[in-house]
């Protein structure tokens, strides 16, 4: 399984030898509330307030790189009304924040009353919300806010970080120093060892950039959240009419728990302007997200942690809108990165 995606709050999964339990994908939509107004639902006994995240095995803090047998990933401690931090993947593909039902059991109070629709990578469903006052993380400040509340689909993290409140934010992410910083951004330029990808941002909150996969030019969405790199079928037709007859099948489950199935195949150089990303694999399949996002048309694809866990170093700053990578050259990866 790979990992999950909403719309209100989106996540990708798709099945991967040797990878880790799903990290979550996401992306944006609004949500909707439900016509039936379904009495309040009173959570479990609150659980103690959680303690500070100790991780007790060589599993790292907060970021995890990609490496042959594991898809990296990127966990941000949070505050949620004070309590905590909770363990929560960062997800610039989430136009909101979700937490797991633990989670929400260790912070008390009720379920709200009016449900909330969340659309994933493969469906939507409905799911009740907890309303909360706070989230605070680095200098990242998110004030009141109705958290949808879902099934443990995160891989063990106790939930997702999205993109409310990034705006004006600069994402740090070292993943050989196990650091992660989310700061205001003052328009830092990149350092000299560091490759830049122009990004622009849909109005919905998405960065996107320009690329190339072979010969094919592609719009590709940067999904921290996302465990696997997805593509959309305009993007395969364009690379070839039909997938070859030994193209592994692999299973997207988003965090509605449907399933929709897609083809693993090498994918051609991948060119991010001064930067070549080569022998990397993509999922390609007509999922339920593409078509939310109305992007069944023209060549698209979801960037997730299996290319982007490769670098050193990514930073994402939204006032600049630009992706800054520091590549690293491990004989491990399965794919080389070039300047």
């Amino acid at each position: 399984m790979q990992g999950a995606a909403l719309t209100i709050l989106c996540a990708t999964a798709a099945a991967q030898e040797g990878a880790p339990a799903p990290a979550s994908s996401s992306v944006p939509a609004p949500a909707a509330a439900s016509p039936a107004t379904p009495a309040p639902q009173a959570l479990p006994t609150p659980a103690q307030q959680l303690e500070e995240v100790i991780v007790q095995t060589t599993e790292p803090r907060y970021v995890a790189p990609t490496r042959r047998d594991r898809i990296g990933r990127i966990w941000a401690p949070v505050l949620i009304d004070g309590k905590g931090p909770y363990r929560m993947v960062l997800d610039t593909g989430a136009n909101r924040s979700a937490i797991t039902t633990r989670a929400a059991q260790s912070l008390g109070g009720a379920l709200a009353v009016s449900n909330t629709v969340v659309t994933g990578f493969t469906g939507t469903a409905v799911v009740p919300t907890l309303h909360v006052s706070s989230m605070e993380v680095g200098e990242l400040l998110i004030g009141p806010a109705d958290l949808p509340v879902l099934s443990d689909v995160f891989g063990g993290a106790q939930g997702v970080l999205g993109i409310e409140g990034l705006a004006n934010k600069r994402i740090y992410a070292d993943f050989s120093h196990d650091r992660l910083e989310i700061t205001l951004s003052h328009g830092e330029r990149a350092l000299r060892d560091f490759v830049v990808v122009p990004l622009t941002q849909t109005s919905s909150g998405l960065l996107v950039a320009n690329v190339r996969v072979g010969r094919v030019r592609a719009k590709a969405i940067i999904d921290t959240g996302a465990q696997g790199t997805i593509g959309n079928l305009a993007l395969r037709h364009a690379l070839m009419r039909v997938a070859p007859r030994n193209a592994a099948t692999e299973e997207i489950i988003g965090v509605t728990l449907d399933v929709q199935t897609g083809d693993n195949l090498p994918a051609p150089d991948i060119d991010f302007g001064a930067m070549q990303v080569k022998g990397a694999h993509i999922t390609f399949g007509d999922m339920y997200l593409f078509q939310h996002w109305k992007l069944t048309s023209e060549p698209c694809l979801t960037l997730g942690m299996d290319l982007l866990g490769s670098f050193d170093v990514l930073v994402i700053d939204y006032t600049r809108h630009e992706l800054q990578i520091r590549s690293r050259r491990m004989p491990e990866l399965p794919y080389s990165l070039l300047h």
